[in-house]
């Protein structure tokens, strides 16, 4: 299968036997565009059927995770209620596809890692950070409902308490903080974000298949429980997109401004 042909928004390589690296670049600072948005939706159901994939790892290009969502992704989703529906199936499956996918999935996360970007990281088996990124879900910045991975993932990792904390007020997390209250598995030196995660991958890629295949198989029976509340927020999130808060949260983003919300 020529995947570059299929997926010309990802690049793939195998920096190790065994180890599928899936690299994205998107626009300013790795949003995703429509595009990437799609094939990062899209392209796990193609990893599953080549066998010689024993652990994939995700880096976003440049030395920078992903700043979520670009505008043009937002503004497709504004645009009609085809093109709403399109990237809301999109959206849930660019969470399900990495939870679902038989085996190990790395996150390198470096830099920022945003919303949509937020979602592909920690959807991820084993999210290794740089210390000093920046993680932030910003939904309710922009004025819709934390949708995505958040209210799947959040309660669960970090706690009711730390979820409502940092969803209902935007309020960022360092690599290092996420670590502590474990949001991702790994917190290391800025520089190290890539070397580390590829040895992670690397020691997956050599261990049993099979067994590794239904050990994450049962622990994402927890998250699966709880689907129908990712799913009632991720279309609460998307309900959102055609309201006026939104309208003043895309003016401040794109103002470089605090949102003044009616």
């Amino acid at each position: 299968m020529d995947l570059e042909a299929r997926y010309p928004s990802l690049r793939f390589a195998w920096p190790r036997p065994g180890v599928l690296e899936v690299g994205f670049r998107g626009e300013k600072l790795n949003a995703l565009g429509p595009q990437a948005h799609r094939e990062l939706a899209q392209v796990w159901r193609d990893l599953e059927s080549l066998g010689e994939v024993r652990a994939v790892l995700l880096r976003g290009e440049g030395g920078v995770f992903s700043a979520g969502g670009s505008f043009a992704l937002i503004e497709e989703i504004q645009a009609s209620h085809q093109a709403r529906m399109r990237v809301f199936w999109e959206a849930r499956e660019l969470v399900l596809g990495p939870l679902n996918f038989p085996r190990p999935v790395v996150a390198a996360v470096e830099g920022v890692a945003v919303g949509a970007g937020l979602a592909l990281a920690l959807a991820a088996d084993v999210a290794v950070v740089g210390k000093g990124a920046r993680l932030l879900d910003g939904h309710l910045r922009l004025g819709v409902a934390a949708g995505d991975h958040a209210v799947l993932l959040w309660p669960l990792l970090v706690g009711m308490a730390k979820a409502k904390y940092h969803l209902l007020l935007g309020e960022p997390l360092t690599g290092e903080e996420a670590e502590r209250l474990g949001l991702v598995a790994l917190a290391v030196e800025d520089g190290e974000v890539y070397g580390k995660a590829l040895e992670v991958a690397e020691r997956l890629a050599r261990g049993p298949k099979e067994a590794l295949h239904h050990t994450k198989h049962a622990l994402n029976g927890w998250l699966r429980a709880f689907l129908p509340q990712f799913e009632v927020s991720l279309a609460l999130e998307f309900l959102g997109f055609t309201g006026e808060e939104v309208q003043a949260g895309l003016r401040a983003l794109k103002e470089k401004r605090e949102p003044e919300f009616p």
